[in-house]
């Protein structure tokens, strides 16, 4: 049980927002239910943004395959529900320029 703690404790000083670059997305692949992590900045103002599901690739920027193809359309209708850009702020947008 100890060894949990001290393994959480080291992936947490791993990932402090203040020692990160900005705009810089870090892969995590120790996170239980995110795969990538972010410090997002804009105007002066810093953001923490956890994103991607852990275990998912995503079909890249030119996928090749017709399967590829299918899943990128597919996930891009689930979630451009809106039809602004995602903001630098948002988890959305880091999904669709890491993953997607």
């Amino acid at each position: 049980m100890a060894d949990k703690r001290k393994k959480a404790a080291t992936a947490a000083k791993r990932y402090q927002k203040s020692d990160m670059a900005c705009n810089k997305p870090q892969k995590t692949p120790g996170h239980a239910t995110k795969s990538h992590v972010v410090k997002a900045c804009k105007d002066g103002e810093e953001k923490l943004v956890r994103f991607g599901q852990q275990g998912v690739k995503g079909a890249g920027k030119n996928p090749q395959t017709e399967k590829d193809k299918a899943r990128r359309k597919s996930y891009y209708a689930r979630h451009n529900a809106q039809d602004s850009k995602p903001d630098i702020m948002s988890a959305r947008h880091w999904s669709h320029k890491v993953k997607w």
